[in-house]
């Protein structure tokens, strides 16, 4: 059961204290100061200052964007704090995705290592980094559920399923924010896009979403709900429409969910420009329009653009928009401002900021990237390599050595010359005593030229093994990157073929933004790491992982389809009333010809690609082999308002010792709206030495089988269920139980 407290809240007279300065401060506003506050603006570069300082003085501008000079940075707050009537400090905003100077795994590639602690610490340590550049809010967690690999920001989120997005965007979360949001080094997060954006028609970004409400609460809320009882600061509206409505001018998000349910008192931000594109989408006849309806709605601050600051005054004074609506608005901006501590501790001061030694930052890197890595298979045993029995390695790929590259996607501030790649890396591993030797053969990942390939095959023929470094260049990936074919572009797939024509082991290294069709090459290969856009430290991870000092232990935090035409493929679908079987799929070449068409045994898959996927959601391969025996549960009734115990004995059955993920799975057999086939209730990283056994126990509570009903209200109904552990959504560790009332009467 995933219980969170709220790491940023004030106590009850603290946080009175504040109700009150907003209230005294909002009274002595005029009208154009509070608009001001609800209006951030472009702030780069050196002359900043210089360009802003009149509107600073005016109190017009609440917030600005994507400076990180720290001079800079105090000189606008002085501006605004020492100069305009009012002193009210600003909000620094910047897009911290994944690391600031020191660059993490992407989002998704954090996702697959399962573990909130090194989500977290990671999250810290970009918070620390970006706050010495002046920075005091970033955009993110983004907590998009995303079963479409073909969008870009698939790399953004932390894949398809709620509970695992729950969980880690609760993490980030704290790693931002910290145990005080107004603690030095701590910087406000901002829980985006709300709502439904990872649906986004054929993987287009900004393309529009069609979300049943019932589907919306029981899937796409969900982590959105866990960041705000965490105490997510701010939140940021999607680009997207959500059933005809764009997200920035949806008050059944922002006010009906987010402010009435939920009862948040952070404040809400528009993505960039997202306020005047409302009538780009057809939603309102211009920018006057789209700043009522979107203040309407609910959104408390402009991103970039100026409908707000242009038409809010005017709006108020004709009556369409009531200036109780802006005062509020304006006391949410407040509200996170007085939390952060800004009002009392404006200026960025380096030396009241916690310390990280460097070797701390890269050690948190590394090991975010040596979790992360999925091993997708591993044919004979081909990995690990050994110094022992490999005198020659031949490092071959447009990535092997891409020190931008394997950072990843919206990434501003990290630095390339940190980077260690797979090749440095390696050759940093085994030193002399292997021979490697380095062909790029592709200028890029998309290129299809082939002329270097003879001299890969001639590298390979004199090496003992191949390591093979393949995937996606990071631009990609991420924002508007999207892609309708998602195989390994450019000529990739050859430069495979022609190396296994060798004979010699290849070991494909995948750095992606996104989950690839790999159909292509998944038999051309002995052994697949797929490593994501690893960061900073990837290569050493790489390295360890490559030569066994490390086993991998990476698991997918979003189904591999494999081709494009099964997405979206998820692992939580719903049954149907025909669902597949191996035995029910029969596949293109096996119909005979003038077969007659029937109804008859029909069920649904796919005639050429039938209805499993390449690799399925949570899995990943390990140098260990882990059993899972004696599932046992503490009851066989479990009393709605209550818990029981779910145990399972682990043992680590191989020769090494290796981390393992324990995945816990349930399913309502028979519901009020029916239910997928099975959803991930508990997780648990464990690590375990050869031969030994452990045992694992979870606490599974009725409140986790609640789910949103027909007429979408959070019930939890009695009935059967079924319960799995172990190391993937395919666990076959059964279990059931019932759920009964108090009475102990089930439905």
């Amino acid at each position: 059961m995933l219980t969170v407290g709220n790491p940023s809240s004030n106590s009850s007279a603290d946080a009175a204290a504040i109700e009150r300065r907003i209230a005294g401060l909002i009274a002595r506003m005029t009208l154009a100061e509070k608009v001001g506050q609800m209006s951030q603006v472009m702030a780069e570069g050196d002359d900043a200052p210089r360009r802003l300082a009149t509107v600073l003085r005016e109190g017009r501008i609440g917030s600005v964007l994507n400076q990180v000079e720290p001079r800079t940075v105090n000189e606008l707050q002085r501006i605004a704090v020492e100069q305009s009537r009012l002193g009210i400090p600003l909000l620094l905003g910047r897009d911290v995705i994944h690391g600031f100077r020191t660059v993490l795994p992407i989002p998704l590639g954090q996702a697959a290592t399962w573990n909130p602690e090194i989500v977290q610490a990671g999250a810290r340590v970009a918070a620390l980094e970006a706050a010495a550049a002046g920075i005091n809010w970033t955009f993110a967690p983004m907590v998009d559920i995303a079963r479409d690999p073909r969008w870009g920001r698939i790399a953004e989120s932390f894949g398809e399923d709620p509970c695992l997005a729950s969980r880690l965007g609760v993490a980030m979360v704290r790693g931002f924010q910290g145990d005080d949001l107004s603690a030095p080094g701590a910087i406000a997060a901002c829980a985006k896009h709300f709502a439904g954006y990872g649906e986004a028609e054929g993987g287009r970004d900004y393309a529009t979403t069609n979300i049943p409400e019932n589907e919306l609460r029981n899937v796409h809320l969900r982590p959105f709900k866990a960041s705000v009882d965490a105490g997510v600061a701010t939140l940021m509206a999607s680009f997207s429409d959500l059933n005809g409505v764009p997200a920035s001018a949806n008050s059944f998000l922002m006010r009906q969910v987010l402010r009435d349910e939920w009862r948040f008192d952070g404040f809400v931000v528009s993505d960039w420009d997202s306020v005047r594109q409302l009538a780009v989408h057809g939603f309102t006849a211009g920018d006057r329009d789209s700043a009522c309806e979107a203040a309407t709605a609910g959104i408390d601050m402009e991103m970039a653009g100026n409908a707000f600051s242009e038409h809010l005054e005017s709006l108020v004074g004709e009556g369409r928009i009531n200036v109780e609506l802006i005062d509020a608005a304006v006391a949410n901006i407040l509200r996170v401002k007085f939390r952060l501590g800004l009002f009392e501790r404006p200026y960025l001061d380096p030396d009241l900021l916690p310390q990280t030694p460097p070797e701390e930052k890269l050690r948190i890197a590394k090991v975010a990237a040596l979790q992360s890595v999925v091993m997708l298979k591993n044919d004979a045993a081909v990995l690990p390599l050994s110094t022992r029995r490999i005198r020659s390695l031949a490092v071959i790929g447009p990535l092997a050595d891409a020190p931008h590259d394997q950072l990843g996607t919206w990434i501003f501030d990290g630095e390339p010359g940190l980077s260690v790649t797979a090749l440095q890396g390696i050759r940093d591993l085994v030193g002399e005593g292997v021979d490697v030797r380095y062909v790029r053969a592709m200028e890029t990942s998309r290129s299809r030229a082939t002329q270097a390939f003879d001299q890969a095959v001639d590298v390979a023929r004199g090496a003992d093994a191949v390591v093979l470094c393949l995937g996606e260049e990071s631009i990609l990936s991420g924002e508007a990157h999207c892609r309708a074919d998602i195989g390994l572009p450019g000529a990739q797939v050859e430069l495979v073929r022609r190396l296994r024509a060798t004979g010699k082991p290849v070991i494909a290294v995948i750095m992606a933004g996104r989950p690839l069709t790999l159909v292509d090459i998944v038999d051309e290969v002995d052994a697949i790491l797929f490593a994501w856009h690893p960061g900073t430290m990837g290569g050493a991870a790489l390295a360890d992982l490559l030569f066994g000092v490390e086993s991998p232990s990476g698991k997918l935090p979003a189904t591999f389809p494999r081709m494009v035409g099964q997405v979206p493929i998820y692992y939580n679908r719903k049954n149907s009333g025909k669902p597949p079987t191996q035995d029910s799929v029969v596949l293109i070449d096996d119909i005979p010809v003038g077969a007659p068409q029937t109804s008859i045994g029909n069920t649904a898959f796919h005639l050429d690609a039938g209805y499993r996927p390449l690799f399925p959601f949570g899995y990943g391969l390990s140098y260990a082999r882990f059993g899972y025996t004696n599932l046992r549960l503490s009851s066989d009734e479990l009393v709605v308002g209550g818990a029981m115990k779910v145990s399972v004995d682990v043992t680590n059955l191989g020769k090494v010792a290796a981390d393992e993920v324990v995945q816990l799975y349930v399913r309502d057999l028979v519901g009020s709206v029916t239910r997928p086939v099975r959803e991930l209730k508990d997780f648990r990283r464990i690590r375990l030495d050869p031969g030994h056994t452990t045992t694992i126990d979870f606490e599974l509570h009725a409140d986790d089988l609640a789910f949103f009903g027909r007429d979408n209200t959070l019930i939890t109904e009695t009935g059967e269920f079924q319960l799995w552990v172990g190391g993937s959504s395919d666990a076959d560790s059964c279990a059931s139980f019932r759920l009964v009332n108090a009475e102990g009467a089930a439905r």
